[in-house]
């Protein structure tokens, strides 16, 4: 018989494998989406999901998604939801995360978002995620997202997207 800490633990480990749909290198655990995993009194599991705002179009697809891994795993019955209580921040995100992202091409956040608004006006540049030169500057406020901005490498001459503080 599982324990029920077990039984968590092994819910971590596959939501370990969702992705986001967005940037497919991370995982919904990567960005802290996640906020819980609990049993409840009907013995369901109930995975508290934070999007990375609140009228994020890919909701429904994760918890879809969060679902199906659950499932094909015997992880059931499975209930997943919306937590709004917070504002999803990128000070969830893990450093891990923060390493993929740069690893794909995207510069991670930098700093705490408390300490940073939504426009990077950082005194030492924003990093270039291709050659990690801080000679960089904003093109464009908003890129493919409105949490990502538009940088260009002075160094290498590469455009790249920042992830801003949220």
């Amino acid at each position: 018989m599982q324990t029920i800490g077990h039984c968590v633990d092994q819910c971590w480990k596959i939501l370990e494998q969702v992705a986001d749909p967005e940037i497919p290198v991370l995982s919904i655990l990567d960005l802290g989406m996640v906020r819980g995993i609990e049993l409840n009194a009907k013995d369901e599991i109930v995975v508290r999901l934070t999007p990375t705002y609140s009228g994020c179009p890919a909701t429904d697809l994760l918890k879809t998604q969060i679902v199906e891994a659950l499932t094909a795993e015997g992880m059931t019955p499975v209930q997943v939801v919306v937590d709004l209580s917070e504002a999803w921040t990128t000070d969830w995100m893990s450093e891990s995360g923060k390493k993929k992202l740069q690893a794909y091409g995207i510069a991670p956040p930098q700093g705490e978002a408390q300490h940073c608004g939504t426009h990077v006006a950082l005194s030492d540049g924003v990093p270039c995620p291709h050659c990690l030169s801080k000679n960089t500057s904003i093109l464009s406020e908003f890129s493919s997202t409105a949490c990502k901005a538009l940088y260009r490498c002075q160094s290498c001459l590469e455009p790249f997207d920042y992830f801003k503080c949220i």
